[in-house]
């Protein structure tokens, strides 16, 4: 087989965002879940509850579909990454995720407007994130032999960078040419949805499944072309338990690293809080702002370019500053933010009474989508370099395994939270208090993480 090229390598590892962003961009926050939020609610409306209740009741079932996935994410991404390290062997990995990504994906048309199939295609959805999001966290663990410490931050941030645009284009060909909206039928571009898809049964807004399923499908191709297990990897006989007493040994070895420590118990809060922006984004402007999914789309539109623009200058400062300061950066911006979101409603900002059909809360929300978008962005990819800097090039699976784990370990904390605000204040907005707490910890445990890193 012939050996591949690095630039090839980094090209078919960044090809893996692109082909992947469409199931976060267009599945978890700007077209499926407002999708999802909105039939949900006339579900509940349609078994007695009143419009509040209905909103509140959907808004916890998809949270408790998130907390879920978060809690099985964060139980197997340790094993699969030690297990991917010990045998060398992680492209079967990939086939079966990638796989049970793309069918669970194609499943979401089957949601129907009358709320047909809503408990199902629910937990299709969170089945699919489980399977797109461990193979994701395998695809982390490339990172480490891609470049140098230096290297590794300008790499991770332009495949971020990359990574938004796919999902940039994903959106703009859904809602120019599929995603109707419910007053006229018609798409953004004034147009029927294509392949005559019924815009009164909402055809072209449930085609988001197969969109991204086929869209993660074809762009796979140059990830699978480029990429290569270890040449001795066939030849290794590796036994679980051998894999699970090691993966207990890197376990407790952290507990003696301050920084690794450090690092990892901070992403824990602050990825959990970040990923509880990304979810409840376009149900926040769905239930809160009364927004359709073409404005949902639009302003994903616009947080999508600005998250592909600032991750990209998020790299940039990462090679020159390291990750850390970009890390403190963003998580104090997404603070401010998730204080904007707390104190705005249609009628009122921070307790200010706003005039009637006021669209000063649409145009701060648009405002408060690209600061998400980037910075959640710029967050990440940063974490992701950091991380680098606390891994074992030869256990690098194992290292991003643990990385996933605290990225979910505790997923299901901010689901359970803003769950348990809602039932105590029956605020779709004074549920996100919780957020604001889970991110100052982030930022408070990151003082004892070294720049630099260290070994795990």
């Amino acid at each position: 087989m012939a050996e591949v090229s690095t630039k090839k390598r980094i090209w078919a590892w960044m090809f893996f965002d692109w082909a992947q962003q469409p199931y976060a961009t267009l599945g978890l926050t700007f077209v499926f879940s407002p999708y999802f939020a909105a039939v949900a609610t006339q579900y509940y409306m349609g078994l007695g509850a009143d419009a509040a209740a209905a909103k509140v009741s959907a808004q916890g079932l998809w949270s408790s579909g998130q907390t879920l996935a978060g809690l099985v994410i964060a139980i197997i991404a340790p094993f699969l990454g030690a297990w991917a390290d010990a045998t060398g062997r992680k492209r079967p990995w990939f086939w079966l995720l990638t796989g049970i990504a793309i069918a669970c994906a194609a499943s979401l048309w089957m949601l129907q407007p009358d709320g047909s199939g809503l408990l199902l295609v629910l937990a299709m959805f969170w089945i699919g994130f489980i399977a797109s999001e461990s193979a994701f966290n395998l695809n982390n663990a490339i990172l480490p032999k891609l470049g140098s410490e230096e290297q590794v931050g300008r790499i991770s941030g332009s495949a971020a960078a990359f990574g938004y645009w796919g999902g940039v284009l994903s959106l703009f060909l859904m809602l120019l040419l599929f995603a109707e909206s419910e007053e006229t039928g018609k798409t953004l571009a004034g147009l029927s949805p294509l392949f005559g898809l019924d815009p009164e049964t909402r055809e072209g807004t449930r085609f988001v499944g197969p969109f991204i399923a086929i869209w993660f499908a074809l762009f796979l191709i140059p990830f699978f072309l480029w990429t290569r297990d270890e040449p001795d990897a066939i030849n290794r006989a590796i036994r679980p338990n051998k894999v699970i007493y090691d993966l207990k040994i890197s376990l407790g070895n952290i507990w003696h690293q301050r920084s690794t420590r450090n690092f990892l118990l901070s992403s824990l809060f602050y990825r959990d809080a970040l990923s509880a922006l990304y979810s409840y984004g376009g149900v926040y402007a769905t239930l809160v702002l009364g927004w359709s999914v073409i404005q949902v789309g639009i302003f994903g539109i616009i947080a999508a370019i600005a998250a592909a623009l600032l991750t990209w200058l998020g790299g940039i400062a990462d090679q020159r500053k390291g990750p850390r300061p970009v890390i403190q950066g963003a998580i104090i911006v997404l603070i401010l933010v998730s204080c904007v979101i707390v104190g705005m409603s249609r009628e009122s900002l921070f307790g200010m009474p706003l005039a009637e059909g006021s669209n000063l809360p649409d145009i701060i929300f648009y405002i408060c989508g690209v600061l998400i978008g980037g910075m959640g962005g710029a967050l990440y990819s940063a974490s992701r370099s950091l991380m680098v800097r606390h891994a074992n090039p030869a256990r690098s699976g194992e290292a991003f395994g643990l990385f996933a784990l605290a990225g979910r370990a505790t997923a299901w904390l901010a689901p359970a939270l803003i769950t348990l605000f809602l039932a105590i204040t029956q605020s779709n907005q004074l549920a996100f208090l919780p957020v604001i707490g889970l991110f100052i910890l982030g930022l408070i445990l990151l003082r004892w993480v070294h720049p630099e890193g260290e070994q795990m």
